[in-house]
């Protein structure tokens, strides 16, 4: 008889790991966590602004090939054709807008190479412990220049900052937790101050 109870228990406590196992595959993973924080934002195309530094090649004319800076009137002052449009523009239109005026009377098919060699800086402030200019590095998020700047006051709202870009007329208030948003050069990030 004991034998009898004795492998009654055994099945018992198979049922009872089988009967658990089942259900734990059926329980979502993410029922007690966190929801996944969402992959950083996709920056926008870049847009060259005054003082950006830019690389400017053009195959087998090594004489044109230079650094050149967007000056504060937005051009950029290149050999034979002058000052081209800068400011405002992605640095392919740039390119293409070099490109088509050296075929225009100077060079059979030119190929024109450009690359940002220096971005404009971004600028941080409000309720930050180093409110400042800081270097753009590319693909920064808003986390990663508010630890750049020596992280939150303790008066910061740590939740919302506001963001305005170099060629906006107003700020929009950025979620900090919901999405990593990616910065661009010139952009202004105010920390504002939290209510009790």
């Amino acid at each position: 008889m004991t034998s009898f109870n004795s492998m009654a228990q055994k099945c018992f406590w198979k049922f009872v790991f089988f009967l658990l196992l089942s259900i734990g595959l059926h329980v979502p993973a993410s029922a007690d966590t966190e929801p996944a924080i969402p992959p950083t934002a996709e920056a926008p195309a870049y847009i060259l602004g005054t003082g950006d530094k830019v690389r400017i090649s053009v195959f087998g004319e090594p004489k044109l090939d230079g650094e050149y800076v967007v000056s504060s009137t937005g051009v950029v002052s290149f050999p034979l054709i002058g000052n081209i449009p800068a400011r405002g523009q992605t640095v392919e239109a740039m390119q293409e807008d070099i490109r088509s005026k050296l075929a225009a009377g100077y060079l059979k098919d030119p190929r024109v190479a450009a690359e940002v060699l220096n971005y404009r800086p971004f600028y941080i402030l409000g309720e930050i412990n180093k409110p400042g200019e800081y270097p753009f590095v590319n693909g920064i998020t808003v986390q990663q220049a508010v630890a750049m700047a020596g992280g939150f006051s303790y008066r910061a709202n740590t939740r919302r900052v506001f963001i305005k870009r170099a060629l906006d007329t107003s700020e929009r208030p950025i979620e900090i937790k919901s999405v990593a948003v990616a910065l661009m050069p010139g952009d202004t990030i105010r920390v504002g101050e939290r209510f009790f």
